[in-house]
């Protein structure tokens, strides 16, 4: 049985999602406050200006535009454009998730649990954003190609957390594939999910994808 079911995920009072703007996980410093704001800013323009004219059409030039930052600065909080439509700020938060499991949980199970809360937390606080990134992710070549490396990066900070819990080394290899997996099966789900229409509940999808990782796939 999942850690959490959908049901209580999803029910009125239950235990927030995590969201990355609640006060338990917002940047404690000022500067790092900032940061945040800016890389929200950054993002939020570009999602708007993709919805106006499409994904190719959308240059860093006219982003920095959008956002009143410099084309500099855009690419200081982000590599390329690609990454921008990739990324959000719950993987802190998910890290933390992932340290608050009950103690002796099944490791897949605590990474159950945090991806299905994501994932309901993404739709529920940038729902347009959440939607418009699994289409590209469908859609774009170079941002499907991309996929991979912002997965890793929060595939490896949930590792070490993940090797925390176990007494694992933080390098450790089963922990590392276990990780990678997870989060490979979050990418394929968003990528179905898009690709039929989102007309399905990804969190369901996530579910799925999760317990063809534990029993293999009944073909």
């Amino acid at each position: 049985m999942p850690a959490d079911s959908l049901d209580s995920l999803h029910a009125p009072g239950s235990l927030h999602p995590l969201d990355p703007f609640d006060a338990a996980h917002r940047p404690p410093g000022l500067r790092e406050r900032k940061k945040l704001k800016t890389r929200v800013a950054i993002r939020r323009a570009t999602h708007r200006l993709i919805a106006e004219q499409g994904y190719e059409a959308t240059t860093v030039e006219q982003i920095a535009e959008a956002a009143e930052v410099s084309p500099s600065t855009v690419f200081r909080y982000f590599p390329s454009k690609e990454d921008i439509v990739l990324s959000d700020e719950y993987a802190p938060a998910m890290a933390d998730a992932l340290r608050g499991r009950p103690a002796g949980e099944e490791p897949l199970e605590s990474l159950r649990a945090v991806l299905t809360r994501t994932v309901v937390a993404l739709l529920a606080h940038e729902p347009e954003e959440t939607r418009r990134r699994a289409r590209l992710m469908a859609e774009v070549p170079a941002v499907r190609a991309r996929t991979t490396g912002t997965m890793a990066a929060t595939s490896r900070a949930l590792a070490g957390v993940l090797a925390d819990r176990t007494g694992r080394g933080a390098d450790d290899l089963e922990v590392r594939v276990l990780t990678a997996a997870v989060m490979g099966a979050l990418g394929e789900a968003m990528v179905y999910w898009a690709e039929r229409g989102q007309r399905d509940d990804l969190a369901a999808l996530v579910q799925r994808s999760l317990d063809t990782l534990r029993g293999g796939p009944v073909l």
